[in-house]
């Protein structure tokens, strides 16, 4: 869950209850899996400034480049910048972090655990037509990863308002590029083509660590390089408050609950430069916000907050 939604997300969980999301007139496009996973569940328009550009080592999409297309690199392999996949406004998408994953989602995006998920899954999307994106966290620990005795207690802040995770001081950046790197390494391994990036705006939470936004802003430019020199695409999490300064780092964005807080507006740099905004709503119904995000450009849809296979569309 991304930091600045913890709360949010908390009573979102308990207005879905509510609500009865999965009542006749919501009812769902896709099965619900049944199997159950270890992986926490997902966490989860101002001008651009005059004269801002996209980081050079982060050219323009090949206009023949699509949501749809492959290049021809295999798992383990670097793409290279002028190739890597940069998804456009509009892309439909699939974001299913818990649970056996239901390939049979006709879309041209797949958002899934990278720990989760195995190289053969990714190669089963990618057969299907897939671009599939490595979801990792990245701005806190979780005990529940491979990785966890890697990370230094003292780097472990306040709980986060999850189950085993806390949040981790981003200030330490000597300490957390090569574990940083270490998990994007492993989404490159397995052949994924982007990472999605989560809790990348801790500087707005309690976390135990005197966090500004430049700390924010340092973290954040550190993974999108991470991803980039592996060739993959990076899309920035939520972090509305700093998309002026991160649209040219980053080559899409993932956000949670924009309509229910009245924010949607804020993500209009990232349409404007040709870049796809995956989005979703957990408590309200797609009528009281699909129209506008529509308008907007953003791939819209509603989720349940354990982000199981269950969607409903715009």
């Amino acid at each position: 869950m991304t930091g600045r939604r913890v709360g949010a997300g908390l009573l979102a969980l308990a207005l879905l209850g509510l609500a009865g999301c999965s009542t006749a007139d919501d009812g769902p496009d896709t099965e619900e899996s049944g199997t159950p996973s270890s992986a926490a569940p997902g966490r989860t328009g101002t001008p651009d400034p005059d004269g801002e550009k996209d980081d050079p080592e982060d050219p323009a999409a090949d206009p023949s480049e699509s949501a749809d297309s492959h290049d021809s690199h295999g798992p383990g392999t670097n793409r290279p910048a002028s190739r890597r996949w940069r998804p456009r406004p509009g892309t439909r998408w699939q974001w299913q972090l818990d649970g056996r994953i239901d390939m049979s989602v006709d879309v041209p995006v797949y958002d899934i655990d990278g720990f989760e998920n195995s190289a053969k899954t990714v190669a089963g999307l990618h057969a299907r037509g897939r671009k599939v994106i490595c979801y990792i966290n990245a701005g806190a620990w979780e005990k529940f990863r491979p990785d966890q005795a890697d990370f230094p207690r003292e780097l472990l802040g306040e709980n986060n308002g999850w189950a085993g995770e806390r949040w981790l001081d981003i200030r330490r950046l000597d300490v957390l590029r090569p574990l940083m790197a270490a998990r994007i390494e492993m989404c490159r391994k397995k052949g994924f083509d982007a990472v999605e990036p989560d809790l990348t705006e801790g500087y707005r939470n309690t976390t135990g660590f005197p966090l500004t936004a430049a700390h924010q802003l340092a973290f954040n430019r550190m993974l999108a390089k991470l991803a980039h020199d592996r060739g993959l695409a990076v899309g920035l999490k939520n972090d509305l408050d700093q998309i002026p300064d991160l649209v040219g780092d980053f080559d899409f964005a993932v956000n949670e609950e924009c309509a229910q807080f009245g924010e949607c507006d804020r993500l209009a740099p990232f349409v404007r430069r040709d870049k796809a905004v995956f989005h979703v709503e957990y408590s309200l119904a797609p009528d009281a916000f699909c129209r506008d995000a529509k308008r907007l450009g953003l791939s819209s849809m509603r989720k349940r907050l354990d982000l199981d296979s269950w969607r409903k569309p715009c």
